[in-house]
């Protein structure tokens, strides 16, 4: 059996094992693409595969590669305090010391969320929790807040930390940030089909749905943790940007910030097994790394990742966040290993 239709098997066996709404597995192998849905809604093939679907914390690999595009030109140094790019005072010395490069890799000592975010967000936890948290807010958090550690010295992960990121992008470009992803990020890829907001079509955008349940959420909206979960993709766009990341030459006007995004930036983990990149998360093997991230809102899940040695990448995509015994993203990182 051929590599092409073991994998086909494989999505396919892994699509039907699944009572997901509508559920997307596509895989790139040597830019030889395969894309297989399914799911319980009834939806048509074509229409699944042309949707878009949101993708979390994936989005935090868009701001990422932002990021590194923005350094590249000498807009912003990864080295900045991100202070210096924000619209608030002096505080505390670690929270002044908070980098750039210490957001968007979760080594800033911020925690997840801000401590004010709970009681925001709990009465609307299982539909949009961030929905209604503003800038104002947000950076309100940032102003006063005193990091767990020492920035650079522990890992840990953040959305807080990178939302914060986009506000100080944001005032280092003199930008907004939707467009900045838009000129500086979408536009060099061809990703007609991504988008940081949705267009409420049901034709266009997927309808998330509660776990275990097949009750509708609303489309998400990240408010002021757009940088952190905002984009939403269709599973051909998605592929296009791993497929980018596999061979940062084919796309010369991102080439400098593709291969800034691969290269292990820090250590984390029991034993400091683990790499994190400026923005993907890192497994070692002996021919090479697997580059991933994975990401989920109330009503969608999605994994991204892709291995250089085997010139391959893999999406999955779901309108239902995983249940024991059907977690989607591990039968995606299973395709690459």
């Amino acid at each position: 059996m051929t590599a092409a239709a073991l994998d086909a098997d494989r999505l396919t066996a892994a699509v039907a094992d699944t009572d997901i709404p509508d559920v997307v597995l596509a895989c790139s192998r040597g830019g030889q693409r395969m894309v297989v849905t399914g799911g319980t809604s009834g939806r048509d093939a074509s229409a699944r595969a042309s949707l878009r679907y949101e993708i979390g914390s994936v989005s935090k690999t868009f701001t990422g590669l932002l990021l590194a595009q923005l350094a590249a030109e000498g807009v912003l140094g990864l080295a900045d305090p991100a202070v210096r790019h924000l619209p608030i005072g002096p505080g505390s010395a670690r929270r002044d010391a908070i980098t750039l490069f210490h957001l968007i890799t979760h080594t800033s000592g911020l925690p997840r969320l801000p401590t004010d975010f709970y009681r925001h967000a709990l009465p609307r936890w299982f539909t949009n929790p961030y929905a209604g948290y503003t800038t104002e807010r947000l950076l309100a958090a940032f102003a006063r807040s005193r990091p767990l550690s020492k920035p650079g010295t522990r890992w840990r992960y953040s959305n807080f930390g990178v939302a914060v990121l986009g506000h100080a992008i944001t005032g280092a470009a003199h930008e907004p940030f939707e467009r900045l992803v838009t000129e500086q990020v979408l536009a060099p890829l061809g990703l007609t089909e991504t988008a940081l907001a949705p267009q409420v079509d049901p034709a266009v955008d997927a309808v998330g749905h509660g776990f275990r349940s097949q009750r509708r959420v609303p489309l998400f909206d990240p408010a002021a943790f757009t940088a952190a979960g905002a984009v939403r993709a269709a599973p051909d766009d998605l592929l296009t940007y791993l497929e980018a990341h596999l061979h940062p030459e084919s796309v010369p006007a991102l080439e400098q910030a593709l291969r800034m995004v691969r290269r292990p930036a820090v250590r984390h983990g029991f034993g400091q097994r683990h790499t994190h990149t400026l923005t993907w998360f890192a497994h070692s093997y002996d021919d090479g790394p697997v580059l991933f991230h994975s990401g989920g809102t109330p009503g969608q899940e999605a994994f991204l990742g892709f291995r250089p040695a085997t010139d391959t990448a893999v999406v999955a995509l779901g309108t239902r966040r995983y249940r024991p015994g059907k977690n989607l993203q591990q039968v995606a990182y299973d395709l690459l290993v």
